[in-house]
This record gives C-alpha cells, structure tokens and sequence, in this order.
C-alpha cells in the first residue's frame, strides 16, 4: 500500500478523477494486509459490502468528547479519521465490524486534541500504523517521525489506487484543525468535526457531497441555560469553539445539493445536546434542500455505515446490528 501526499492546487473541490496527479511530496510504503470481513461483522454490512465491493463506506467507531475515530473504507484502503481512544477501544470497536487494527493502512488526524489524537501515538506502538498529520500536529501529540507523513491544508493525500483525502483547515481553538474530503469512483464524502464557524473555502470543497458527516455539538439554549461558568460557555460558541444544532443547518443549507443523499451529525455534547433536538434543529434548516437520509452517530458507535457511490439498489445508511458490547 502507498500513501502519496501531493502538493496543494489540484482541483478537488467538484469532483476528484483518476487522472494522473501532479508532483509527489512523498511516498510511504506499507505492507499490504487481509481484506477478508470475518464473522464478527454485522449482516447488514457483511451482505452490504458483498453486494457493492466498488463503493465507499463510512463508519463511524464513536465520536463526541470521549474519543473520535471513523472507518473509511474501499475495495482498496481502509483508514482512519482520527484516533480518539485507548488501544483496547479501538481494537474492540473495529473488531466489531470484523477488522484488526493491523488492517488499518493508515490513520489521518484531523488535530491534537485528546479526543481525536490522543490514541495516536498508541496506534503507532502497538500495531506500527502510519499517521498522517499536520506538522503542529504531530509535535503535540509526540508521534514517532518513522511512522509518520506530513501533510499541509489543501495537499491531496492518495491512499493505495482508489482513494484520494483532501484536508481543509477550519477554525478551532489552540489547533490546526483541518476537515477531510474523501473522493472514490468520482463520488465525494466530508467529514468535519470541531469547528466554530467555517470560511467559503471550505464550503467550496464540501458542496455536493453525497455523504456528509458533521459535528452538531449543543443546542443553545441548553448550553446558555447549563451549569458550564460563562468563559466555557464562550469558548464553546465562539468562532474557535464548536457548531451549535442551528449553526450546523445553517452550513449543511449552504453545501447540500440534489447530490446529498446521506448526512451524519456526530460529536453531540452529552450535557448540552440531545439526538431529537440536533435531527429537528438541522432538518429546519434544510428541509427544502435535502431529501435523503439523516443519522446520529454517538458516543458508543459503531451504529451505521454509509455507503457512498453505491447506486440506489439499497438503504445509504444500513445499521450494524448484532453488535455486542
């Protein structure tokens, strides 16, 4: 497996092809593993993938401020969008969809906060997995620099032949935060966590998704009403803080098309936040813009896969039922 970060300026925002890409920063060699969906896998999923092996799918592991990590998945790659949680979570999460952590090719870490970084370092010990992170990024956690690639906002990391990752930064307190926009097959999936506000670059990049997963973190006037002191309060709202339910649909207006069939709320606040409030806040919003599918991801995933590209013969979002604690 190769992972090739390549220079900023490629046009990805509608629509990454598989032409040839331009300049190569660099390339990292990783063995090739198993691509076998053992028992342990959900029906739903296990049949799932059997029936459309050429599309992407998106799992989220948990996210919320207990640790973040989602599963990214081609005929062709597995990676990792963050790694938020012990090795024992981690392992018991993936192995729940029938996976080993060896599996994984690589791991993307969108920033340095413990809840999304904080495993990162133990990923690379225990089971020697390549990260790919800003430099800023990196330095704080304390990665091991053999094990790890650099990426800067807007270069397009390929991962192996048939997935392309952009990272477009965001605003967040104390980070170099970036979001990700994944491209297979010519379809496009974002995947944005801890933002205050967003910038017209990345709605450029995020437009016409056909799976979005985004961060809807608290409802207002729990938050404003809560026992939080006021300078939490503030950090949290503010523009380097996180999305409340109607900043979230306020965004999700702008960047749905008619190509959006799934989007995911993720990284729900547990004191200031409930599911019913986030789905009915954001649905408002973009009731006459969006028909498709709408799904929670919580803390103690996995719950759902996405499927990205698969056509219209089945659910995009199936369940993964049977999954034991």
């Amino acid at each position: 497996m190769f992972v090739h970060i390549v220079l900023q300026g490629t046009d990805f925002g509608h629509g990454w092809t598989d032409e040839p890409f331009p300049r190569r920063l660099e390339s990292v060699e990783k063995k090739d593993t198993s691509r076998k969906i053992e028992s342990l896998c959900s029906k739903s999923r296990r049949d799932a993938l059997a029936m459309f092996t050429m599309s992407m799918s998106i799992t989220h592991l948990g996210t919320g401020s207990r640790g973040n990590a989602t599963l990214l998945e081609t005929e062709g790659a597995k990676v990792l969008i963050d790694q938020g949680f012990s090795g024992a979570q981690l392992q018991k999460r993936l192995n729940r969809l029938g996976i080993e952590p060896t599996e994984i090719d690589c791991i993307f870490i969108s920033h340095h906060h413990g809840d999304h970084g904080g495993g990162a370092c133990i990923a690379q010990k225990r089971w020697g997995l390549h990260i790919l992170a800003n430099e800023r990024t990196a330095q704080e956690l304390g990665l091991d620099p053999k094990l790890t690639s650099y990426f800067e906002a807007l270069d397009m990391v390929r991962v192996g032949d048939d997935l392309a990752v952009l990272p477009v930064p965001v605003p967040h307190s104390g980070s170099d935060n970036v979001a990700f926009v994944a491209s297979h097959a010519g379809e496009r999936a974002a995947i944005i966590t801890d933002l205050g506000s967003w910038t017209d670059e990345l709605v450029t990049h995020v437009r016409g998704c056909e799976h979005i997963a985004i961060e809807a973190n608290y409802d207002h006037d729990r938050l404003m009403n809560g026992p939080y002191p006021y300078s939490l309060k503030d950090r949290i709202s503010g523009r380097g803080g996180h999305l409340s339910n109607d900043q979230t649909g306020e965004f999700l207006a702008q960047v749905c098309t008619s190509a959006t069939r799934s989007i995911s709320l993720t990284h729900l606040s547990e004191k200031n936040n409930r599911p019913h409030l986030a789905e009915s806040t954001v649905l408002y919003h973009i009731d006459e813009v969006f028909t498709g599918d709408i799904t929670i991801s919580l803390q103690d995933g996995p719950e759902y896969t996405h499927y990205i590209g698969k056509g219209d013969e089945m659910e995009t979002s199936a369940p993964n039922d049977s999954l034991e604690a």
